[in-house]
Formats: structure tokens, sequence, C-alpha cells
């Protein structure tokens, strides 16, 4: 397969029914609620599994224990050593559900403090990309998907869905934070759910 080939093939991206589906399993479980919120952090501003891990309490909220809208990033992909710092934002919704999210660590009598971290394991360790990896796997199963996708997929599927909601390449090169326009281009390309619809009226 030539390289061609290859950027005309659109990486594996979760349909919206199966977006809502695994949002709403792990909405529904107390248990869930933790990984409920990694998978609105993912779909929500496309941070990569180990720039979710790597969040601290204090990068999310402010000293008064209200979500940010700016979040600066210590942990990400570097395509530079000049590049020391890297942004998101974080919309409304997001910032709801993460307002709930640290009354339910408090709750459960996790760590507040700044330099703690976002995310921890049962056995309140630093939640690692491994167990991340392996999370969304039983999820997506609990959720009926026929499909197991990796956790990358939810980062493909944020930017593909921010491009469709915008239509500006420009917009999603800034929530992807690619340095490359042309690794952009991925997002463009219609997923299987947008394919499927495309040829349900050609004639046969």
């Amino acid at each position: 397969m030539s390289r061609y080939d290859e950027d005309l093939i659109a990486p594996k991206t979760l349909a919206d029914a199966e977006m809502k589906a695994l949002l709403r399993v792990t909405g529904e479980r107390r248990s869930g609620f933790r990984d409920n919120v990694i998978f609105a952090i993912a779909l929500a501003t496309a941070l990569r599994e180990h720039e979710i891990v790597g969040l601290d309490v204090g990068d999310i909220y402010d000293d008064a224990g209200k979500p940010r809208i700016r979040v600066t990033l210590r942990v990400f992909k570097r395509s530079s050593k000049l590049v020391t710092s890297q942004q998101i934002m974080l919309g409304d919704p997001l910032r709801a559900k993460l307002e709930k999210f640290r009354g339910w660590k408090e709750r459960n009598g996790e760590s507040l403090a700044p330099d703690a971290p976002l995310f921890i394991s049962r056995n309140h360790n630093r939640l690692s990309t491994r167990q991340l990896r392996h999370l969304v796997h039983v999820w997506q199963k609990r959720a009926g998907s026929q499909d197991s996708l990796n956790f990358h997929a939810l980062r493909h599927t944020a930017c593909t869905t921010h491009f469709r909601l915008t239509k500006d390449i420009r917009a999603t090169q800034r929530f992807s934070r690619h340095r490359s326009l042309a690794m952009v281009t991925r997002y463009t390309h219609p997923g299987d759910e947008a394919q499927l619809r495309s040829v349900q009226t050609l004639p046969c």
C-alpha cells in the first residue's frame, strides 16, 4: 500500500451511538464515574492517553476549586524541545462534569492537593496508560459495542467530530495540537457512519 493510499483511509472513530453508549454506561454505574470523566475529557479535548493520566488536580482546578477554562499541559507529546507547555480549553458541559467529579473525589477520600493525580487507581496510585487501555475495552464491551477500538480512537473521534461541526481545518489543527496541517487532513475523511449514509441512496 502506498503512502497516498494510507492517507485516504480514515482512522477508526466511534460512531455517535457508540460515544453516547460509552458515556451512558459509565454514567449509570457509581463505580464508573471516574471512567465517565476520563472518556468525557478524551472526547471533548482530544487529549492523548499519557496526557490524561499525567493530569494533576491543580492542572484542572483553580485555587477556589473551580474547573479552569484554559488548562496548561505539563505532560504532552513534544514535537520540539523548545515547546515547554501546551494549552487546551474546556467547554461548559465538561467543566460542569468536572465540578461534580471534584465532589466525588472528596466524598471518596481522594486527595485534592494541587500536585495529587487527577485520576488514581484502586491502589491509590496514579492511573497508568496500561490501565487506561484496558478500561476502554472493558467499557466498550459493557456498552454493547461490536468493535473494540483502542483508547487513541477517542482522540480521532474528538478531532473528526470537531471538524465535522466546524468545517474549519485550521480550528481543528489548533484543537488537535498538530504542528502540520497535513496531519489534520485525516480528520476530514468521512468515517464509517458517514460513508454508510452516503451509499444508502446510490442506485443499484
